[in-house]
């Protein structure tokens, strides 16, 4: 990796940012992000204003805050703001504009805003329409509208959308309409590309039905519907040479709980409190990426963006990705030195769970986590490591590392053991005991030389809070 880069990390903002939902398109070498805005520790689903950032494209381990670029209060739907801003996507118009696209959480119509730079205050525009002004949405037969992903080729517009719960025999799956230049009418009326569970029998989608967050993206001649599932913790894709029919499943991107994967566990082990998952891939500097998220807080409504390397085989196909803590960098941690457990890819204990949605209340579990309140730029931990409980790190360049470093907290008396796979034999142990402020405590532990991951589990009495390991 070149020295001058800063090391791309997992989560790639600052732990304090809850952005998931992120739709990633690179300008003028810089890539930036456009999702909705979670609350710590907020009740429900994206309760915050949106807002930007960017990092070029060499350099995927700096990030710049653009600031907020739409006010939920903006639309004239929502005047009280008493309405949330859900996960939004730009794309640029044929005069060279940037259009943001957007659904409010309690009307079935699209919301469209416009800028002239990618990351300005954008201003309201209006509300996609038939021809006759009647708001798509809002017309008898209409699906409600929900998670809007654009494609703009020449002067038309591909807008997908949909929201398809297992067993609603309601909605139909995931909806493509085409918008003539003004970037609202519509040219030709929404058709179905993608199946609700109820309606996929033999349609090759079978226990990866469409549910939410449909985003295309164009490699070659290939469209690539990019979606969350029933399953919602993994992000799956279709493929067509048409973008409004034809799309045939392909499989799965990444999972926030690393179902599937089974290159390092069970396959079906999960290794994160995983829950819904919104995102896309882009290409940079020739390498593909996906753009995912996590949930953190023991809840459904704290998550946070995450990258990782993919793939694109020469016959079209995405492997399934693993979630790492190095993201981004292209290349091991360097395994030297101190490092945040916010950083952690692995998060679980010995009573597993696949969704962190029903998990809020119990403090059984282990959870990322911050002190303060929303907005405070406190560097997150990892909260609730009780017996059992395990983190993980992946990966790191190891040399010559002979002692293990922790800073620990809270009502805990035992051991962490230090070892290099998740049911691995350990290393070492660094025994920690009751404390109310951040203790660091150390122990000779050798790690191998060699590329490795990072597992540390707590064994012992109480609770403790986990805030960073330092390699020596």
């Amino acid at each position: 990796m070149d020295k001058q880069k800063t090391q791309g990390l997992n989560p790639y903002l600052p732990s304090w940012e809850y952005i998931p939902d992120a739709e990633p398109y690179v300008f003028n070498d810089r890539v930036y992000i456009y999702g909705s805005h979670d609350r710590f520790n907020g009740h429900v689903f994206c309760l915050n204003d949106y807002v930007c950032w960017s990092a070029p494209v060499n350099n995927l381990g700096d990030w710049r805050y653009e600031g907020v670029i739409y006010k939920k209060t903006d639309d004239p739907l929502n005047p009280a703001g008493n309405m949330c801003l859900y996960a939004p996507d730009v794309t640029v118009g044929p005069d060279g504009r940037y259009y943001l696209y957007y659904v409010l959480d309690k009307v079935p119509v699209v919301s469209v805003a416009v800028c002239d730079t990618p990351a300005g205050k954008y201003e309201f525009y209006g509300y996609v329409h038939y021809a006759d002004g009647t708001r798509l949405g809002e017309r008898e037969g209409d699906q409600p509208q929900f998670d809007p992903g654009l494609l703009t080729e020449g002067d038309k517009t591909y807008l997908y959308t949909g929201f398809c719960a297992k067993g609603d025999k309601s909605r139909y799956g995931a909806m493509a309409t085409v918008l003539g230049p003004d970037m609202l009418t519509i040219l030709e009326e929404p058709v179905f590309i993608a199946p609700s569970e109820p309606y996929s029998a033999g349609s090759g989608f079978e226990g990866h039905e469409f549910f939410e967050a449909p985003s295309m993206r164009k490699i070659g001649d290939t469209y690539y519907l990019v979606y969350s599932s029933i399953v919602m913790h993994e992000l799956c894709y279709a493929t067509s040479k048409n973008p409004t029919k034809g799309f045939e499943y392909k499989g799965v991107i990444v999972s926030n709980n690393d179902l599937h994967i089974d290159t390092y566990k069970p396959a079906e082990k999960p290794m994160f409190y995983g829950g819904n998952n919104h995102g896309s891939i882009v290409e940079m500097e020739g390498q593909w990426y996906i753009f995912y998220h996590r949930h953190t807080n023991g809840s459904s409504f704290c998550r946070q963006g995450c990258i990782e390397r993919i793939e694109v085989l020469e016959d079209g196909t995405i492997p399934q990705v693993e979630m790492t803590s190095c993201g981004s960098n292209g290349a091991p941690l360097i395994g030297r030195g101190e490092y945040p457990t916010y950083l952690a890819c692995n998060l679980f204990h010995k009573d597993e769970a696949m969704y962190s949605g029903g998990l809020w209340m119990d403090s059984q579990f282990p959870k990322i986590t911050q002190d303060g309140k929303d907005g405070d730029e406190e560097t997150g931990y990892i909260a609730n490591m009780q017996d059992s409980a395990t983190a993980g790190f992946k990966y790191f360049d190891c040399q010559g590392i002979t002692k293990v470093k922790i800073k620990v907290r809270g009502y805990c008396k035992g051991v962490f053991e230090v070892k290099t796979a998740w049911d691995g034999e350990a290393l070492g142990e660094i025994p920690v005991d009751f404390t109310n402020v951040w203790t660091e405590y150390t122990s000779d532990i050798v790690i191998p030389d060699g590329v490795q991951a990072l597992y540390f589990t707590y064994r012992g009495d109480g609770s403790a809070g986990f805030a960073t390991f330092t390699l020596e």
